[in-house]
């Protein structure tokens, strides 16, 4: 676990010459909202878009995945950036445990997702996927839960407390060989959808070299902004266990097999 300390700013977080990346404007702070989390009291959706790096492109050497995070207008809300060491990337893959830090125009911490290393397989429905959510770093607003299911990946959004808020079922075969790739977004009993998370085509090229994804998720406006956060979450763990590529392949499991 890294500390709390504000970061410097991380490469690519200032604007480019002539503001070629503009950043959202801090809206007020609502009452009883963590540090950092009043930008996702004004949205409905998020973009993640991953960098792409260079080295990965040509060669199997995985480096730390980092990535940005807009609304709907284009305007950046975050930047994210892998801490993992090289050698659990390069031998772990796309199962490696995880810490990803979430942070602000300033460079400071809102937002920390921690993976453990755990099984994505039915045959272990003990020791399924699991990521943290801590606003402010140190604080557990909630979890992203993987659910025991054969054939589509499923997942439970839950609070602190461990409740089941929200939940996620994906196709089949989530595979993006040629077009996007939707999980949908339940309520708590399953029985409405209230959301999608999409992992969007982004164009052969970058599909076929590289493992730089673009998702998208849309989620109620009323929503706690503690679970957009854990529903930010659930993107990274969707990212890694289904579309993190291993020597240029990407992963098409059937479900959790």
């Amino acid at each position: 676990m890294m500390n709390a300390q504000p970061m410097m700013m991380q490469p690519g977080m200032q604007p480019a010459p002539g503001g070629g990346v503009q950043w959202m404007p801090q809206p007020a702070v609502p009452q009883g909202c963590p540090p950092g989390l009043e930008y996702l009291s004004m949205i409905d959706q998020l973009l993640v878009h991953q960098q792409v790096e260079i080295l990965e492109a040509f060669t199997d050497y995985e480096t730390n995945n980092k990535y940005e995070i807009k609304n709907s207008m284009g305007q950046r809300v975050y930047f994210a950036a892998e801490d993992t060491c090289c050698c659990t990337r390069n031998c772990c893959g796309k199962e490696r445990p995880f810490d990803i830090q979430i942070m602000t125009p300033q460079g400071h911490e809102v937002i920390h997702l921690s993976r453990p290393l755990r099984c994505d397989t039915c045959w272990f429905p003990c020791c399924l996927q699991k990521v943290t959510v801590e606003a402010p770093v140190g604080q557990v607003i909630g979890y992203v839960k993987q659910s025991w299911s054969v054939c589509v990946p499923k997942f439970a959004i839950c609070n602190a407390e461990g409740d089941t808020v929200l939940r996620i079922e994906g196709p089949c075969v989530p595979c993006s060989a040629c077009g996007d790739v939707i999980f949908d977004v339940k309520s708590a009993d399953g029985e409405h959808q209230v959301g999608q998370v999409s992992k969007q085509w982004s164009g052969l090229v970058k599909e076929l070299f590289t493992d730089a994804d673009n998702f998208g998720v849309s989620f109620p406006m009323d929503l706690d902004v503690k679970m957009k956060a854990c529903m930010l979450g659930a993107v990274f763990l969707i990212d890694f266990m289904f579309f993190e590529k291993e020597k240029n392949e990407e992963n098409t499991q059937i479900g959790m097999m």
